[in-house]
């Protein structure tokens, strides 16, 4: 058996330019996800949510699931945050 025919990594050049704009797209939601946590959590996570989506719908990856799942979270905790501690969700 070759080393090479059970690589994990995949080349760059074989990557679909879907897949490469899916994977900033849900990087971005990520990162926009854990800022709503803290700062208005409904002007920021429900569109976050809708980025994560978009990108899970491009191609389904394990950073676009990932994306989907932490933007859930995200929305409960900030959710929960806002109301315990009597903050604005706008």
């Amino acid at each position: 058996m070759n080393a090479d025919s059970h690589s994990v990594v995949r080349d760059p050049a074989d990557r679909s330019t879907a897949e490469t704009v899916s994977g900033y797209l849900a990087s971005l939601a990520i990162a926009v996800s854990f800022l709503g946590v803290f700062w208005n959590p409904l002007r920021l996570i429900i569109p976050a949510l809708a980025i994560a989506l978009v990108a899970a719908g491009m191609h389904k990856g394990r950073l676009q699931l990932a994306a989907v799942l932490i933007g859930s979270f995200c929305f409960f905790l900030g959710f929960s945050i806002a109301v315990s501690a009597s903050h604005p969700l706008w």
